[in-house]
């Protein structure tokens, strides 16, 4: 029997609906769901919801066990699917308002930004430690990781465990597609298309229907006020770089430094009065705050909500129906790019084609990107890059550095301001960041000159010597074909 563990079984809906998924293909249906949660009420409802789905789907041969420890359930596994949660509503919505505080206005902030590496700062030492698990107690078992910031956590979790059969999970692809066959006014399976980039930024470079191109289509339909309207920064991504990007405008508002830095851009590009996931400040913040959240699984449980039986569209069904033997299938993956795609880092975390198969997950080399694509790209890849080095090495500093590079937190914020924030965030999250224990980027005093009586003086060189102008007061020392500063006069501060 496939035995099948999800870690973070608690959730609303994520945990039934992928039950759902499995259990819809005849080859997975004879499977044991291993459900884990440290909150012991979600997991209990869970479970009352699981067997339901098994009772109403006439499910006979699979089963499922309730699981508060993930060593126990870990054992035998062929799958493990990882969808968690460190610190819950109250660390989203103080990752959200902090920088608000500061003038970085964020909508969903779960990717890049403060939010962002808050949230990878909180949940990557979780993933290590569930990765290390899984090499001691089932090391052949397929790792599929839905949980967010995905390329941030992609690529610690796959730095700090190189052996673990991993692969990270996102819908944006899949969903960006349906979006543009619905817009061209095609099946979605008609279209034939190339998608490469990294997670939450990856880009169609070819979109055909029969063998024709309608990319030159695509950039038309996004100037169309009704499409525009609704998804305004990624139609002005395609308006001006051309391709197609993935995921809404709420989370590509927050990727550069072009859409969210000043109230009349914010008025302009995230108006969400025809799309709510079209950029509104801390729109994350409502799809946490779930106070029903007990009475909707009551319900679910109880059988007074109804239940869908239905195959969605995510992927980790399709995974593990593939890797059981179902057939073969492709998917968009998030993986460590290794030449995947050409001119992206070697060491980044990049989403490509993947095959999937008995054999296992085969990322498909891409090629070269757009030389400016890959370049947007390159922005988010810094920031994931610092962000991970700060959780290997337990460095406030570099958690800093991170937010400096960050497109958004750099247009909106001078450094001083950047580290004020920082330490102002990382001390609102001592309690989930204990590997850190206590520590914040050093404090720095801000200058501040009103006016400088003394100032020290810049010479260049070769300029000065070519015109013969040694100005401003300085000794010139002798003996040198050059002019060198001897006296430095630096100026008073404000204090």
């Amino acid at each position: 029997m496939l035995n099948v563990v999800i870690i973070g079984a608690g959730s609303i809906t994520f945990s039934s609906r992928l039950t759902v998924d499995i259990l819809s293909y005849e080859n997975t249906r004879n499977v044991h769901f291993s459900l884990v949660d440290v909150d012991a009420k979600r997991l209990a409802l869970s479970g009352r919801i699981i067997e339901r789905i098994l009772k109403e789907g006439g499910y006979s041969g699979a089963t499922f066990s309730l699981h508060h420890e993930r060593r126990e359930a870990l054992r035998n596994a062929d799958v493990v699917i990882i969808s968690v949660l460190v610190g819950g509503y109250e660390a989203i919505a103080s990752e959200i308002d902090i920088p608000m505080q500061y003038g970085v206005d964020q909508c969903i902030g779960d990717t890049l930004t403060p939010g962002g590496v808050m949230r990878c700062l909180r949940t990557l030492p979780l993933l290590i430690k569930i990765g290390r698990d899984i090499m001691e107690l089932c090391p052949e078992a397929w790792v599929i990781n839905y949980t967010n910031p995905m390329g941030m956590l992609s690529l610690g979790l796959q730095r700090a465990v190189p052996d673990l059969r991993y692969v990270g999970l996102c819908h944006s692809v899949p969903h960006t597609l349906k979006e543009w066959a619905k817009r061209l006014a095609v099946p979605l399976e008609q279209i034939d298309f190339d998608c490469a980039g990294i997670n939450h930024q990856a880009w169609f470079t070819r979109m055909e229907i029969g063998g024709e191109d309608v990319l030159p289509r695509a950039r038309e339909l996004c100037t169309r006020q009704h499409i525009w309207n609704s998804d305004t920064a990624r139609m002005e991504y395609l308006k001006h770089f051309g391709f197609p990007v993935t995921e809404s405008s709420g989370h590509c508002s927050e990727y550069s430094p072009w859409f969210r830095t000043r109230p009349e851009s914010v008025a302009r590009y995230c108006n969400v009065e025809a799309d709510r996931w079209n950029g509104g400040h801390g729109f994350i913040k409502s799809l946490y705050s779930r106070e029903d959240w007990e009475a909707d699984m009551v319900k679910k449980a109880n059988g007074e909500t109804p239940l869908s039986l239905e195959r969605s569209a995510e992927y980790g069904s399709l995974i593990v129906n593939a890797l059981a033997g179902g057939g073969e299938a492709v998917i968009y993956g998030n993986v460590i790019n290794n030449g995947l795609i050409d001119n992206l880092s070697a060491n980044a975390c990049v989403e490509v084609a993947c095959r999937v198969d008995a054999d296992g997950i085969h990322p498909q080399p891409y090629g070269t990107l757009p030389e400016h694509l890959a370049a947007i790209n390159r922005m988010q890849l810094n920031v994931q890059q610092l962000a991970v080095e700060a959780v290997l090495d337990c460095d406030p500093e570099r958690v800093f550095q991170a937010l400096c590079l960050d497109p958004l937190t750099g247009a909106s914020l001078s450094l001083d301001g950047i580290r004020a924030m920082t330490r102002e965030l990382m001390q609102a999250h001592a309690e989930w960041i204990p590997e850190f224990e206590g520590r914040l980027p050093a404090c720095r005093k801000e200058l501040y000159f009103k006016k400088a009586e003394k100032v020290e003086v810049h010479i260049d060189e070769a300029y000065a010597e070519e015109h013969g102008d040694l100005s401003g007061g300085v000794a010139r020392e002798q003996g040198g074909d050059r002019g060198r500063v001897k006296e430095v006069l630096l100026c008073n501060t404000n204090d």
